[in-house]
């Protein structure tokens, strides 16, 4: 029934209040759609600005690697512990389960596997379909240096206009090849070119020296590599000295999924990423939390 007396000389309007405007704390995104921000807001904390993505997705090229074998029976049960799932359409469809409150990171190029030439991608999923699967991201390797950098860095560019289409946000993963080197000078070019074409996020290898200068120069948040199975506390040292250099977050995958305890291993990490939990302390939390 309509509200037909007269009560606007009551306080509900708060004439005097000014109108609350929320605006992203999330580097290079406060000129985005709603649905975009809304969407980056599942992946990264809005309180920390950061993330803890676990990536699984390493079977589209490379089959099941070890700690992979079994997706349900050792990735499942750390969903809860992680801000963000990068994996396939094949394994959310077949295996991870749709109660699960994770967001999706959703892996959308592929095609050459691990005996041919890596740089040779194509997309492989159509934003419809990442649509239909409630992705939060799509994520796309971008080969800078390669023998297909030009055809990669267009696979991306694709995806960030159907992105637009569909306000689903675009990952772009930094892809380093066997003859190039993971230095700053490297990383500053390969990130900054994917901020430039439109990539919202850029995932990317840490580099000793000089990681502060990557994150400072590409106006999308960073993720950092995971990269080759490390010492828990090597891991979780890298992960902080890369947060405390700007980093947004890290994605990880063998260093929690190989480790002797996964779920102690990532929420150590989580205590590194949004507490800046010092390495050592983390480390002897993953230590009583494994016992």
């Amino acid at each position: 029934m309509a509200d037909t007396d007269d009560l606007s000389a009551g306080g509900r309007f708060e004439p005097t209040v000014p109108a609350r405007a929320e605006i992203s704390r999330l580097k290079g995104s406060t000129a985005l759609d709603w649905g975009m921000q809304s969407r980056l807001a599942r992946v990264f904390r809005p309180e920390t600005g950061r993330t803890v993505m676990l990536a699984i997705d390493h079977g589209y090229f490379q089959g099941p690697t070890t700690g992979l074998e079994r997706v349900d029976l050792s990735i499942v049960p750390l969903l809860p512990y992680a801000d963000a799932l990068m994996t396939t359409r094949g394994m959310v469809r077949s295996t991870i389960p749709p109660t699960s409150r994770t967001p999706v990171v959703l892996r959308a190029s592929g095609g050459p596997s691990i005996l041919k030439e890596l740089s040779d991608e194509q997309l492989a999923v159509s934003m419809e379909d990442a649509a239909r699967l409630n992705a939060a991201m799509v994520a796309v390797q971008v080969f800078i240096g390669g023998e297909h950098e030009t055809q990669s860095v267009h696979n991306m560019t694709r995806l960030v206009d159907e992105g637009q289409r569909y306000g689903i946000p675009v990952l772009a993963v930094t892809a380093v090849g066997r003859d190039l080197t993971r230095d700053a000078r490297y990383l500053r070019l390969a990130t900054r070119i994917c901020a430039e074409l439109g990539a919202h996020a850029v995932k990317t290898y840490y580099c000793a020296e000089d990681f502060d200068t990557v994150t400072a120069a590409c106006p999308v948040p960073v993720v950092m590599a995971g990269g080759k199975k490390l010492p828990e506390l090597e891991a979780l040292t890298m992960a902080y000295r890369a947060v405390e250099a700007g980093a947004a977050g890290v994605d990880m995958g063998r260093n929690i999924f190989q480790s002797v305890h996964p779920a102690a291993m990532i929420r150590a990490v989580a205590s590194v990423v949004h507490e800046s939990v010092k390495p050592e302390e983390a480390y002897d939390l993953l230590l009583e939390r494994g016992e």
